[in-house]
């Protein structure tokens, strides 16, 4: 059973998910399921196929949840410190071509969000990071091609 690194945060965020599917979506899908079965043939009750529909999803992501968190190898980041990139580091980047700068968090898979700039660890900007000190100049292979990064700054938040 291989172990899934997260920041606390992170394990917090899928304990609050799995405890509302658990909590709130069960019960709710058991009503929809039980108001259903009152409308009569089951057969061609949509609103019936709808709700066992709901249910399995429901279900399957409950299972999903439980076993992501019994797996989880929850970090602490604020403990962590270092002049080398590794997990739960916050790096500042810069594009090589365009002066973009662009700040990433590296985290674990069940949490990484780009658009909240939290990055899987096993991503390829990720994995081309790890090890990296401030200065280096890093390359990686996206789907729009080649970018090359300098690392800015490498932070613990």
């Amino acid at each position: 059973m291989e172990k899934i690194p997260m920041t606390a945060a992170g394990y917090a965020v899928l304990e609050e998910e799995l405890k509302h599917r658990q909590q709130v979506e069960r019960p709710r899908i058991i009503q929809q399921i039980s108001d259903a079965r009152t409308h009569g043939d089951l057969s061609e009750n949509a609103e019936y196929h709808a709700a066992k529909e709901q249910q399995a999803h429901n279900e399957g992501r409950i299972a999903e949840l439980e076993d992501k968190l019994a797996r989880a190898d929850v970090i602490d980041v604020s403990k962590l410190s270092g002049d080398t990139v590794k997990f739960g580091a916050t790096v500042t980047l810069v594009d090589e071509d365009t002066d973009e700068k662009r700040v990433w968090q590296i985290v674990g898979e069940p949490e990484a969000d780009a658009k909240e700039g939290r990055i899987s660890v096993s991503s390829p900007l990720a994995r081309a990071l790890i090890g990296k000190m401030k200065g280096a100049s890093v390359e990686v292979v996206t789907p729009g091609g080649a970018r090359a990064y300098e690392v800015k700054k490498i932070e613990w938040r």
